[in-house]
């Protein structure tokens, strides 16, 4: 199977459809380019999902990352992100192995199909001036042979006359002669340019178009096998990367397997944990009989609305707990929350103050590594002062080590701070602590605004509504209507301050260590005690005071 002998006569079709070869490889190296493009785009886009949904530095949503279930999507952003590089990888593959290689071969085929058809060309030409030569041989061969036989056919003529003198016969004898002569001389030039087309349109139809042609056959296999070479490229390429993509997505899966409730579940007490205990059973109030105070064993069991001279059954109450929490609200919101974390919750102030801790510590070490730098590199400077003047850096020491000082005593402040949090209180005995109702070594500082736990906060403090759901549920009666009483509320025993307490918030009082006040009303369960100081009443935190009921009472009760 020859294109030389099969398609000799093919050669205008032989070179359309060689162009349409070449057409249909650059078709498909394009195609192999958008899909390279496609692959960066999709990698792209890939890439920028898991960037949008990564949490962001320093945010309440890098916190939520604690738990499982986000750990777990953190992974899978993690992973796409690797997966986003195999689909880069595939592009640059593509574009590497196919794209620029095919783009090289199509322009090296090129330049040897126009060599090809350039010779074809160029035989067809020399044939077709062979076969001019002998035409042109032919019709003067042809010419001749009439002219002589005209000149024979007059030499006839004159010759037998008997009018014509001898010497015009002898003239058409001559010329006749002369045509005759020249017919045998192109019969000569045509036979031999005849034999020589002969052989010339033999070498061309059997020797020269063959060989052509056959290169161009070969030609047009190879860029078929280069083709399909190509496509067998492209297949390997996606194969190479399918491992990789596989261990992303198993990846995936194992993140996903890793997801523990349980621990999720734990994560959520840590985080919003307040320490405190839930308030106790409310009491019956007979108002059938006279009214008697009576006092539970633990002060968190209390009725809300014991002490009360009334209890407003029906009637509209405004849901607020204390009539400070406005301006402490206020005050939050401005940004004015105490370093010490004081308007948390006890377990969560643990955890903010510890939390500031290993954060001041990791700086601490920051710079003491730096310090250390920075003296190994005025050693050198010692040993090798062509290298630099080890005086320039005794200023940048003096200014780490001073940082470093500033920093150790910040830690030493907030580790204070979290001693206390931890149990630096005096010890109480297991009664008193049961009695008091409230979380066990709490410290005055964690105290000092404990009016403020009851603000609203995401990090499980009470809030003001919470308060005011729990009020209309045990139809307690509202404190502001208590602060509105015209009559004093009579004294139910006495109490002695364990702490100095700065009332700095509307509704409290200061109190100074070992101050002897009278008790108006008794905690019930918010960790909160109302005192009277001659014609001055407000509220002090239990843990302060040691509290001493009257005669009336069941009996003195310790609440710390």
């Amino acid at each position: 199977m020859s294109w030389g002998i099969e398609l000799w006569d093919q050669f205008d079709n032989l070179e359309k459809h060689t162009q349409w070869g070449i057409d249909i490889l650059e078709k498909y190296i394009k195609f192999v380019k958008e899909r390279t493009e496609i692959e960066l785009s999709y990698a792209k886009q890939l890439r920028n999902l898991a960037k949008k949904y990564q949490p962001k530095k320093n945010s309440k949503e890098e916190e939520e990352y604690r738990y499982t279930a986000c750990k777990a999507f953190l992974s899978t952003l993690n992973e796409m992100n690797d997966y986003a590089g195999q689909h880069e990888v595939i592009s640059e593959n593509m574009t590497s192995h196919i794209t620029v290689e095919l783009a090289r071969y199509v322009q090296e085929l090129k330049q040897e199909r126009k060599s090809y058809f350039h010779d074809g060309r160029k035989a067809q030409q020399h044939i077709e001036i062979c076969w001019k030569q002998l035409e042109s041989s032919k019709r003067r061969f042809e010419r001749d042979c009439k002219e002589a036989d005209r000149a024979q056919q007059y030499f006839e003529k004159m010759d037998a006359d008997i009018n014509v003198t001898k010497a015009d016969v002898e003239k058409a004898r001559q010329q006749a002669q002369v045509r005759h002569q020249m017919a045998e001389d192109s019969r000569a030039d045509y036979s031999s340019i005849l034999q020589k087309f002969n052989h010339e349109q033999h070498e061309y139809y059997h020797t020269h178009i063959p060989n052509i042609f056959q290169k161009i056959q070969e030609m047009e296999e190879r860029r078929i096998l280069r083709i399909g070479e190509s496509m067998k490229t492209y297949a390997e390429v996606d194969r190479q990367v399918i491992p990789i993509i596989g261990k992303c997505l198993d990846e995936i899966v194992k993140a996903a397997e890793s997801i523990d409730q349980k621990n999720d579940s734990q994560l959520v007490i840590e985080a919003y944990k307040s320490g405190f205990e839930p308030p106790g059973d409310i009491e019956f109030e007979d108002y059938t009989q006279p009214m008697k105070r009576t006092v539970s064993d633990n002060s968190l069991s209390n009725s809300r609305g014991e002490g009360k001279p009334e209890l407003k059954f029906g009637g509209k109450s405004k849901g607020k707990l204390w009539p400070f929490i406005k301006k402490n609200k206020l005050s939050l919101k401005l940004g004015a929350a105490p370093e010490d974390f004081s308007n948390l919750p006890p377990e969560q102030r643990r955890k903010k103050l510890q939390q500031k801790v290993d954060e001041l510590n990791k700086e601490i070490q920051k710079e003491m590594d730096q310090r250390d730098a920075i003296t190994k590199m005025k050693d050198v400077y010692l040993k090798n002062p062509q290298m630099g003047d080890p005086a320039s850096l005794d200023h940048k020491l003096t200014e780490v080590s001073q940082n470093i000082d500033k920093l150790r005593l910040e830690a030493q402040k907030f580790e204070a701070w979290l001693a206390e949090v931890e149990g630096r209180l005096p010890a109480r005995s297991d009664q008193a602590r049961r009695q008091s109702g409230m979380y066990e070594a709490q410290n005055p500082t964690t105290v000092n605004n404990c009016a403020q736990d009851r603000e609203s906060s995401p990090d499980g403090s009470y809030t003001e509504e919470q308060s005011q759901e729990s009020e209309v549920k045990v139809l307690a009666t509202d404190f502001d209507d208590e602060f509105d009483d015209e009559e004093p509320l009579p004294a139910i025993g006495t109490c002695k301050a364990l702490y100095t307490f700065e009332g700095q918030n509307e509704g409290t009082i200061s109190v100074v260590e070992g101050e002897t006040l009278y008790v108006i009303e008794e905690d019930k369960g918010d960790g909160w005690t109302r005192i009277r100081r001659n014609e001055e009443e407000g509220y002090v935190p239990t843990s302060y005071v040691e509290v001493y009921l009257d005669k009336n009472a069941k009996g003195a009760k310790t609440y710390i």
